[in-house]
């Protein structure tokens, strides 16, 4: 856990080492991390808006290719999305039994509520809500969304995810304020995606005190 925290507020300084380090497979090491923290339910703390605006940043100084590197990481986040729907679409409802250890049943329930409230573009906003990003294609599958209404949504949400953090990282990433304050942006960018998340919890737990 300590790694990947240092991993995520130092994840410009980890991911120039990264290139310098493995050079143009730095680029399949960037599409496994999104695909993970987009595909595999069981691993919803990965990186996933401050590593695309860390990559637009070295795209900026030119360590990576833009024009490469969005179309890569964007089929990355759909292939995620897709595994994760056909996983929640073959354990089905049993997932909220709690029998699946490594699965956590409270992402799952929280999830539920918000796919529940705003239907399938559920897909589409939970791409901008770390953890929720991760459980939104799962908790469609297991609902047995309509395949060609959840592939819909989760193209329009993954190309407006990818290339709006990652043109962000690029144009802005070069500015010195950013640049020596990096760990201080990381913050910024998790804080504002947990915005909408700690509204929700906000708001259900004043309902449910009335």
């Amino acid at each position: 856990m300590t790694s990947i925290i240092d991993f995520v507020l130092h994840i410009d300084k980890h991911l120039a080492t990264i290139i310098q380090n493995y050079g143009n497979w730095a680029y399949a090491i960037l599409f496994l991390i999104v695909f993970a923290e987009t595909g595999l339910v069981v691993t919803p703390l990965l990186p996933g808006d401050s590593l695309l605006f860390a990559v637009g940043a070295l795209c900026g100084r030119g360590m990576l290719d833009i024009y490469f590197v969005i179309p890569l990481l964007f089929s990355a986040a759909i292939l995620g999305d897709n595994v994760n729907y056909f996983v929640g679409r073959y354990l089905g409802e049993k997932v909220y039994s709690g029998s699946y250890k490594l699965i956590k049943k409270d992402y799952v329930v929280r999830t539920q509520g918000f796919y529940e409230k705003h239907g399938g573009k559920a897909i589409i906003f939970a791409r901008f809500i770390p953890i929720i990003r991760t459980f939104a294609p799962f908790v469609a599958g297991v609902g047995k969304m309509n395949y060609s209404k959840f592939l819909a949504y989760s193209v329009a949400g993954g190309l407006f995810w990818v290339i709006s953090f990652t043109v962000l990282g690029y144009k802005f990433g070069e500015l010195d304020v950013v640049k020596h304050n990096f760990t201080l942006v990381v913050f910024g960018i998790i804080g504002i995606s947990l915005l909408p998340a700690v509204y929700q919890v906000v708001k259900m737990k004043m309902e449910s005190s009335k």
